[in-house]
């Protein structure tokens, strides 16, 4: 079963929408789309649909229904799908999935304390404490940061779904451990822990690839004049 849900940035009623079936998706079996009406797979499916209000659910290609929906009403339509096994790819959608926030929080963290070190830099760090403040900026919020955003907006440039489940969470646990066991070899001078630190980090670099490598070929697309839809009153 196919699930399509359009939505727009400036539709104030997708985000609950998209949340409603974003938790559905979790709990049935179903491919589920959330697309943007800038994308041309999004304006596609006004021009073919003809839709004029969104958010917009289209299921195998028909369209379902109009506005947001309960979350009885949204089981109720996908009922005849069995239940999710696992997770696999998923489109991405307007609002940062948990793992990607988490991400960017991370990010800011580490910007924090490695922008602290940096600053009392040559006052109170010296000798293995400077590498350590220069990685946990580059490395704890550059990369970190590239993690989070990277995940959420390739997708929606390309169309393509993202390889989610419990990849995003390794990524971030081998990243958080690279930082650490690097971080604590140079402070405590061991150099194969820092070594290790190093491995840990390219792992989940290897991960995020993997991740981010089906996203980065697009589909087909078709040329197509934009559509203008217009919003319920309230949306």
């Amino acid at each position: 079963m196919k699930v399509e849900l359009l939505v727009s940035e400036w539709c104030a009623s997708c985000h609950q929408s998209e949340k409603i079936w974003r938790e559905v998706a979790e709990e049935k079996d179903i491919e589920f789309a959330v697309l943007d009406m800038g994308q041309p797979e999004g304006r596609a499916l006004v021009s073919r649909l003809r839709l004029k209000t969104i958010p917009a659910l289209v299921i195998d290609g028909e369209l379902k229904g109009i506005g947001v929906q309960t979350f009885a009403e949204a089981r109720a339509w996908v009922a005849g799908a069995s239940a999710r096994q696992k997770a696999g790819m998923q489109h991405a959608g307007l609002a940062l999935s948990p793992d990607n926030r988490l991400f960017i929080l991370g990010a800011m963290v580490y910007l924090m304390l490695g922008g602290l070190g940096l600053v009392i830099n040559g006052a109170l760090l010296s000798g293995p404490a400077r590498p350590v403040a220069l990685h946990l900026v580059t490395v704890g919020f550059m990369l970190m940061l590239v993690y989070g955003l990277g995940a959420h907006m390739l997708p929606r440039f390309t169309g393509n779904p993202i390889l989610m489940g419990v990849w995003p969470w390794i990524q971030m646990g081998l990243v958080h451990a690279g930082l650490l066991a690097y971080s604590a070899g140079f402070l405590v001078g061991v150099y194969p822990v820092v070594i290790a630190g190093g491995a840990l980090i390219w792992l989940s670099l290897l991960v995020f690839t993997v991740r981010i490598w089906p996203v980065l070929w697009p589909k087909p697309r078709n040329n197509g004049m934009a559509i203008q839809v217009h919003i319920q009153p309230g949306a």
